[in-house]
């Protein structure tokens, strides 16, 4: 009995950080989305739209590199 509470909680562990994972997930692509649409709304780029821009991608592509990798049994 004592052999399945370690077990279960590295499950529950497992299922928070995915769950975390694709929850930024999500809100970057929001964040991406929102300030894309600003920046096209006005009609022109500006270097500060740019480099919002590019700021927000890097992070995103940083994000995607902290995917939580499942434990083998």
């Amino acid at each position: 009995m004592n052999d399945q509470k370690p077990s279960d909680s590295k499950d529950v562990l497992g299922y928070l950080k995915n769950g975390i994972w694709l929850f930024g997930l999500s809100s970057w692509l929001f964040g991406i989305t929102d300030r894309s649409i600003a920046s096209f709304a006005d009609g022109y780029l500006s270097a500060l739209d740019l480099t919002q821009l590019f700021t927000a991608a890097t992070f995103f592509v940083a994000w995607l590199f902290l995917k939580p990798v499942p434990r083998g049994s």
